[in-house]
């Protein structure tokens, strides 16, 4: 039987999109930058498999594990996210399939999506691009019941729930957008399928062993909560945070608002309101909490679904508007594309500088404006510091007495991603290294990275229980977020400092 040439078009559209998602993640961005410290975390997380870790889920650790089963190299590192946003696109092409929408709503919704923020999104080996995918899928299994009343879309439904849940708990917003929106709308009627229920056991049931590790650790995802409240959330700005969600899709802005008012307005969208509600809801509790506005990314793709859809009826044979809507579309993400992904050199940037100032592109976590977006500082400098490191590393005879501990995160997975020593070990007091020490012989030699503001650089607090200390050098990349960082080699301890290492890791532990 041979296939609709339709179909078969569609499919080629289909494949080209996806392929240009992926191939446009690794072409738009500069070869000047490294991988970024949240990467060489999650990285790390493949040595340390766990059913929880205090950064993030443990979802992460497993698409690491796979990254380190083909090589750990940075294209594949590179291409799992790539491969997520891909997967987004594929999703929205399917909400606009299940709205009846043509071929032109699945191209302008895929390329929605490809020129927007979501492009930069899916460059970083992080949660957040696993997120909007469980987010978009999670919408796509809803419509499909609500529609078909089968139970098979729930237990889709659920199984994203839950691998959204293990992947980062950012998806409870979505869930507490969701049960009101609908509660209070037709759809309520889904409380009364036995299947519901059923779904949310198989949630409970893959979830269970984070929740047993949380409960058992104490609940670390609170006091990471309470530290990402006092360090990075007091800074957020809810004026900001509202203007953000335009500004991650002002190339598209059209769809977008046309997927908002057409849920609103549209009459044969009405049924679907429940999305506009959530959407709605969701953003407002984000907003209460002061989160990030990225947090709300999720949101989006099932919007631009609909709005392509909603567009692409009202441009019907309007083959100039149709034109001129894509020229703006694809034209002013060129024009934006220096803002939205690493193009530009540190160089480039410093000398463009007020256009990224404008947009708040320069403002860190701090609520400061810097010299470079913070992403693109912290992804430069750690090459040089793993070979800092290495240099150190060399000097030290007994390697099994040896202690290499770093400042922060960024600094211990970057040198056991770059060192080319791969036993080396580094570990921290920050984040997930604090369970990661190996404290089974006594310390005798130590490698010390200090924080880029180092306080005492001729190390006198280390003085007393070392007979000599050697500083190897400092990150000097001119634009590092640790640029002076120090590495130090500090031999031949005296007994205690084993003790006060093992007592340090404690209180560490006990503050968390």
């Amino acid at each position: 039987m041979k296939e609709n040439p339709n179909r078969l078009t569609e499919y080629g559209c289909l494949v080209f999109f996806l392929i240009l998602k992926v191939f446009l993640s690794f072409l738009l961005v500069n070869s000047v930058y490294e991988l970024h410290r949240d990467e060489f975390l999650h990285l790390d997380q493949a040595n340390h498999l766990a059913a929880g870790f205090t950064s993030v889920p443990p979802l992460t650790s497993l698409f690491s594990w796979l990254i380190k089963a083909f090589g750990n190299g940075i294209f594949m590192v590179k291409l799992v996210p790539a491969l997520m946003g891909a997967l987004t696109i594929l999703y929205c092409w399917k909400i606009a399939d299940f709205l009846k929408g043509n071929l032109l709503a699945k191209c302008l919704v895929a390329i929605a999506c490809i020129c927007s923020s979501l492009l930069r999104l899916n460059t970083l080996y992080q949660p957040n691009s696993f997120d909007v995918l469980a987010w978009t899928a999670i919408f796509y299994y809803l419509l499909k019941y609500f529609d078909k009343n089968e139970a098979k879309y729930l237990y889709a439904f659920a199984v994203f729930v839950a691998l959204g849940f293990l992947n980062k708990y950012n998806i409870l917003f979505l869930i507490i957008g969701l049960l009101p929106a609908i509660i209070i709308t037709p759809n309520r009627k889904i409380f009364k399928d036995k299947h519901l229920y059923l779904a949310v056991l198989l949630v409970l049931l893959i979830i269970s062993p984070n929740v047993i590790w949380q409960i058992s650790h104490h609940f670390p995802v609170l006091t990471h909560m309470r530290i990402l409240q006092a360090t990075q959330l007091v800074h957020v700005n809810r004026i900001d945070f509202f203007i953000g969600q335009f500004l991650f899709f002002f190339s598209s802005i059209f769809i977008l608002l046309a997927g908002i008012g057409s849920l609103i307005f549209y009459k044969d969208f009405r049924k679907y309101s429940w999305i506009i509600l959530t959407y709605l809801i969701t953003l407002i509790v984000f907003s209460y909490f002061k989160a990030k506005d990225y947090y709300a990314l999720g949101l989006y793709p099932v919007l631009l679904a609909f709005g392509a859809v909603y567009i692409s009826r009202v441009l019907a044979k309007k083959y100039i508007l149709t034109g001129a809507l894509f020229v703006f579309n694809v034209g002013s993400f060129i024009y934006l594309l220096p803002l939205l992904m690493p193009v530009y050199s540190p160089a480039q940037i410093i000398a463009h500088h007020k256009r990224f100032e404008r947009v708040g592109a320069l403002r860190w976590e701090d609520g400061k404006n810097h010299q470079l977006p913070q992403d693109y500082a912290d992804m430069q400098g750690w090459k040089e510091l793993a070979a800092l490191v290495d240099s150190a590393y060399e000097k030290v005879k007994d390697k099994s007495t040896l202690l290499v501990r770093a400042d922060n995160y960024g600094q211990a997975g970057a040198i056991n991603y770059y060192s080319k020593y791969k036993n080396i070990n580094a570990v921290s007091y920050n984040a997930d290294y604090l369970y990661w020490f190996k404290m089974d012989k006594p310390v005798k030699d130590f490698i010390m990275i200090t924080y880029w503001k180092d306080e005492d650089p001729q190390r006198k607090r280390e003085q007393p229980y070392f007979r000599r200390i050697t500083k190897i050098g400092e990150i000097k990349t001119p634009y590092a977020r640790e640029r002076g960082a120090g590495v130090f080699l500090l031999e031949d301890a005296k007994p205690q400092v084993t003790d006060i290492i093992k007592s340090e890791i404690e209180e560490e532990k006990n503050d968390h």
